[in-house]
């Protein structure tokens, strides 16, 4: 398979609010999206979203990477999927997040010349043939803003079906996060509510958190302490929480999911393309958790379009079931690339927006073109 054409977007999309995080405001989507066309007249899509505070990636860096990797991909020949990721290390050192976009828009040509869907190509690497059909994947919702917003959001989007919760932590003082986590608990008892502080906790005081009665209900604490915390310190918080600790933000493959399942360091992680470089990769995490009764988060970065979405669903489905939700954020863009996109049906993803073959869900050419980024162009090959 080769590339014959190739066109890079960098794009901004506003979200419909924006969100606040532990550590910064977020009001438009910064994401880099790829079109790759084959020597049979093919196209594939890939995307990577810039995430300063995760992957260290802005949008300028990210479009160098992209920029970097595609002009030697165009040079190459790409056959099988298993080669890909280290065709990509022969390439570029690092970077996962520009490889992550190569690396689906390749999958997307290869699984469409196979006429297969993404999430059916997945399951035939293994472990998972054996499965059922899936059917749907539970869909997570964050919440945030003042209290009264998160109580009515709540609300709204319970009736509409969803039954998955984040409530972002970390930038108020550990009482008022409380307050607002057994309110909101005692609101949505039954469902599966989580709290996410990305790393902005010191050890004291998120085992504080934990230990508090106030946070009894949550089914999970994803990240409270810092990405770049000792080991030491990510086990004696979950020694000392009676909450299942998730990790994100210190997880970027199966190597860091190995040593701290070894440690017993935590319960289950949040799986993103962007930190594992690529939809195989993140793959090849999801089974290890599975493999080892640990619990799965698949997520997109706020906000990715349909695009990623689909690419990150895809593993879900390929997997079975992902107990602790999909944080599926095209739904908090203003507007998608995708004539359509991914949508909620009763708080779910069900599998039939994804039975085409490839990733499933393809850009509208004109809708890209109208969200690149102010001061940005298009870049060709």
């Amino acid at each position: 398979m080769k590339i014959t054409q190739a066109a890079i977007f960098p794009l901004s999309i506003p979200l419909i609010e924006s969100i606040k995080m532990a550590k910064e405001q977020i009001v438009d989507a910064k994401t880099v999206l790829l079109c790759l066309t084959d020597d049979e007249g093919r196209q594939g899509w890939g995307e990577a979203s810039a995430a300063p505070l995760m992957t260290g990636e802005t949008l300028d860096s990210l479009l160098a990477s992209v920029k970097y990797l595609v002009e030697k991909a165009c040079k190459m020949e790409w056959s099988d999927p298993k080669h890909f990721a280290k065709a990509c290390d022969a390439i570029l050192y690092g970077n996962l997040s520009a490889k992550s976009c190569l690396q689906m828009a390749l999958l997307d040509l290869y699984t469409q010349k196979n006429s297969i869907a993404l999430w059916k190509y997945l399951r035939s690497l293994g472990a998972s043939e054996d499965l059922p059909e899936p059917g749907k994947l539970p869909l997570l919702r964050m919440l945030g803003g003042t209290l009264d917003k998160e109580v009515a959001d709540a609300k709204f989007f319970r009736e509409a079906g969803f039954r998955h919760w984040k409530i972002k932590i970390g930038s108020l003082s550990v009482e008022e996060d409380l307050h607002r986590v057994q309110v909101l608990s005692d609101l949505l008892e039954g469902d599966v509510i989580s709290v996410d502080a990305n790393g902005a906790m010191s050890l004291d005081d998120a085992v504080d958190f934990c230990t508090s009665k106030q946070a009894s209900k949550l089914a999970f604490a994803e990240q409270l302490i810092h990405a770049d915390s000792a080991l030491a310190d990510l086990v004696l918080l979950k020694q000392r929480s009676p909450i299942p600790i998730g990790l994100d933000e210190s997880i970027h493959g199966s190597d860091e999911i190995d040593e701290c399942r070894v440690a017993k360091a935590l319960d289950g992680a949040s799986l993103k393309l962007i930190k594992t470089g690529g939809v195989l990769e993140a793959w090849n995490c999801a089974q290890m958790l599975r493999s080892n009764n640990l619990k799965l988060n698949l997520a997109c970065k706020v906000a990715e379009t349909s695009l990623a979405g689909a690419a990150t669903a895809s593993i879900g489905f390929a997997i079975g079931e992902v107990p602790w939700g999909f944080s599926m954020s095209n739904q908090y863009l203003r507007f998608d690339i995708c004539d359509h996109p991914l949508s909620a049906k009763r708080g779910h993803l069900n599998i039939e927006q994804l039975n085409t073959t490839g990733v499933g869900v393809t850009p509208n050419l004109a809708r890209v073109k109208d969200a690149v980024a102010q001061g940005y162009s298009i870049i060709q090959y």
